[in-house]
């Protein structure tokens, strides 16, 4: 298993605890990666809004794509995953900047593909918003663009979105024939596209069986195409503590509504704007990407019992949360990796939500959003 953790950009992961002790700046996500990598992260994806989604638009959060580079400079051997929006991005110069970046990193540079969900922020931006499916089919020109711009000495495409003209791009990346693409969704369109044109399928908080369903999905479509086999990735909000009792405690700190929080109503454009296979609890409003659906909670050694759970069902990425960030990501890296393929505990913590207080809970904020 390879341990990823989403870069704080926004300053936390909790929309009902506004101070969350890491802010949005240089100071803190530098010092964050340079640890994380001494202490045996392999992965970090710095996430692409422009607008602060978790704790309110008006609260600071850092450019993607400035910080991406600024942090290939600081760090030796951290995989970095910069989250890139075609709608923000034409190809052939994401293309450039991608190859340019991935050069002076030494190889370390991946893309985690997003069809953008937010129509406030685009609005904002003076960029095109496009329908969901129609995102859909601007993404796979943009990544046919990309790929080509990568792997061809002259690249030239027409099409309904993009067109480009004998292209050259020098130097090419250095991984051959691309860097990694990544890409989540959950619509038919999105994994038809994914299984076509990505190498990698991240997928929101879930638990160990349901995300075994989903990788043997994507395989099989995967396999259609006659493609290599896909790598899979699962996000994941870890509570680790000395015992049931205070995890379940921090679970219903983390989860205490308060209506009128600053990212309720980007929540709600983020739901309108994709297409869910499951109903939304209160926990996915919480904590974003359904983190605490991965269940990674409790005692250390139930948390690497989960992780292992995850790896039997063919993850190779588990991309985490922390709050606060540096102190409970030394834990992690001190208390449950060294146990990951250790035997099983005989007692393991349910994920949050599984409980009757939780599901009452759940059946309120879904209502009311």
């Amino acid at each position: 298993m390879r341990f990823g953790y989403w870069l704080p950009v926004f300053g936390g992961w909790l929309r009902n605890v506004p101070d969350e002790g890491m802010e949005a700046s240089w100071a803190y996500v530098s010092r964050l990666a340079r640890r994380s990598e001494a202490i045996g992260f392999d992965l970090t994806l710095v996430a692409e809004l422009n607008l602060n989604d978790i704790k309110g638009v008006d609260a600071p959060s850092l450019d993607a794509w400035s910080t991406a580079a600024a942090l290939a400079a600081v760090t030796e051997r951290l995989e970095i995953m910069v989250a890139v929006r075609p709608t923000f991005h034409p190809p052939a110069l994401l293309a450039k900047q991608t190859a340019s970046l991935d050069q002076l990193s030494g190889g370390r540079i991946t893309l985690n593909v997003v069809s953008s969900w937010w129509e406030d922020e685009a609005r904002q931006y003076g960029v095109e918003f496009d329908a969901h499916d129609a995102r859909y089919a601007r993404t796979a020109e943009w990544l046919t663009v990309v790929s080509g711009m990568w792997n061809e000495a002259k690249f030239s495409f027409s099409g309904r979105y993009y067109k480009v003209e004998g292209a050259v791009l020098e130097p090419k990346p250095r991984r051959w024939p691309r860097p990694t693409l990544y890409a989540g969704g959950e619509s038919e369109a999105a994994k038809e596209l994914i299984a076509r044109s990505c190498d990698a399928y991240l997928m929101h908080g879930d638990s160990p069986e349901r995300v075994a369903a989903k990788v043997a999905d994507l395989s099989a479509r995967r396999a259609r195409w006659g493609l290599p086999p896909m790598r899979f990735g699962v996000a994941g909000y870890v509570v680790c503590r000395d015992n049931e009792d205070e995890a379940r405690a921090e679970v219903a700190r983390i989860t205490t509504l308060k209506p009128g929080a600053p990212g309720f109503e980007n929540f709600g454009q983020w739901v309108n704007g994709t297409q869910l296979e499951q109903r939304l609890k209160l926990e996915d409003y919480s904590v974003s990407n359904r983190g605490l659906r991965s269940g990674l909670i409790g005692t250390p050694e139930q948390i690497a019992a989960r992780v292992r759970a995850f790896e039997a069902a063919g993850v190779e990425l588990l991309l985490l949360q922390f709050s606060p960030q540096a102190e409970e990501m030394e834990r992690f890296a001190a208390e449950v990796i060294p146990l990951c393929g250790a035997a099983e505990p005989s007692v393991t913590l349910e994920p949050a939500g599984e409980s009757a207080a939780a599901a009452e809970r759940n059946a309120t904020a879904a209502a009311s959003a």
